[in-house]
């Protein structure tokens, strides 16, 4: 797939990547992370301009991703050299609001956030700030 010269990722097709990915990290895409997903690419400002078709290119370069063995380290060199820096807080707040989304974090979802942090360089009380606030917005 990072062989692919046509597979060019912008910084919104980053954070669609980061949310895709923990949607699918549990191996059950539910609806409500699904809705999350397009509820987020619809409402934010940072996806203002983003082209909603590009979804279904993104969330199958994902699902290919995860099918090879090097596939989340590969997700994460093509997310590291496309998205801004600045947007890292962004990424990681994007993937807290899936995984909250259904009300439960699978134990895969959670290692997936850790490993989220670790690459984009979250600084441990921001990350917990994050977290708080995802669960804040996602209580019932």
């Amino acid at each position: 797939m990072q062989d692919s010269p046509s597979l060019s990722l912008s910084a919104q097709d980053c954070l669609v990547a980061l949310m895709v990915a923990v949607s699918v990290s549990d191996a059950d895409i539910g609806t409500v992370e699904l809705l999350k997903i397009q509820s987020s690419v619809s409402t934010l400002p940072i996806f203002a301009d983003y082209d909603e078709d590009r979804l279904s290119i993104v969330s199958k370069t994902v699902f290919d991703l995860f099918e090879q063995e090097d596939g989340l380290d590969a997700l994460f060199g093509l997310i590291k050299a496309a998205l801004p820096q600045r947007l890292f807080e962004t990424g990681y707040a994007l993937a807290c609001d899936v995984a909250a989304a259904d009300g439960t974090l699978e134990e895969t979802e959670l290692r997936l956030l850790e490993e989220i942090r670790y690459e984009l360089e979250i600084d441990r009380l921001h990350a917990a700030a994050i977290e708080r606030g995802a669960r804040a917005r996602h209580l019932s």
